[in-house]
């Protein structure tokens, strides 16, 4: 069975807020999206606003018709926000002022107790919880004991590396994914995954959700969106 796929529109709205206008709009991305054949809608609302905003989470919640997959921060206001709006699921990754993007995954070893408030939280909502993880053994396994019902290992080490390093890289995202697997959790895959790199990523046994965004982004501004979420499809298809 192949996994499905999750096009994360920040990007396209990091378009429209480096001039603080009205286009391009996420929320009309995310429809072509869905008529390319998107699987979910992923999107991160972060702390300093400095892409999607409440507006653009609060439209998608209204009109996304697959699976809304909100990307947060264990904080307060926006945990608030997310149970408030029910997104289908809710993916906790780490949030930094200073980084360009998210750089690695959750701790949730020395973060056990926030993310245990926010999870707990998430759950009472009835939103589904994934925990964006770095493909550790000890991570994967606090994961398991704090409820999540996913695991999105972080792919980006193994989409930077090349060769060797990169092989070495896919081998221990194999070996974390098996580990997902025998604690009972879903298996989700994303960082940095390309149309060059992909393929790889999604033969991994147990893989069940992909979430790309900037490769899909970067590909519409060429081909439109529609047509770069199909092409990524067929890539994810044809493992």
């Amino acid at each position: 069975m192949h996994p499905e796929l999750g096009v994360n529109i920040d990007h396209v709205a990091t378009v429209r807020q480096a001039r603080k206008s009205y286009e391009p709009d996420p929320v009309w991305a995310a429809a072509l999206a869905e008529l390319g054949g998107a699987d979910s809608i992923t999107l991160h609302l972060r702390e300093d606003r400095r892409h999607v905003q409440d507006r653009d989470l609060r439209l998608l919640r209204e009109t996304v018709t697959v699976r809304l997959n909100l990307e947060l921060a264990c904080v307060e206001p926006i945990v608030a926000l997310a149970c408030g709006l029910v997104p289908d699921q809710a993916t906790l990754v780490p949030e930094r002022r200073e980084e360009i993007t998210t750089e690695g995954g959750l701790d949730v070893v020395t973060a056990r107790a926030p993310t245990a408030v926010a999870v707990a939280e998430l759950k009472r909502a009835g939103i589904r919880v994934s925990l964006f993880l770095d493909p550790d053994e000890r991570q994967i396994e606090v994961a398991a004991e704090l409820g999540a019902d996913a695991v999105e290992l972080h792919t980006g080490r193994y989409a930077l590396a090349r060769g060797a390093v990169q092989t070495a890289e896919l081998a221990r995202l194999a070996n974390a994914g098996r580990r997902v697997g025998e604690l009972g959790l879903a298996l989700h895959a994303g960082h940095g995954l390309s149309y060059r790199n992909v393929r790889p990523i999604a033969a991994l046994e147990g893989v069940r959700e992909l979430h790309i965004g900037h490769s899909i982004v970067a590909r519409a501004v060429m081909v439109g969106m529609q047509q770069a979420v199909r092409e990524m499809k067929q890539l994810i298809s044809s493992c």
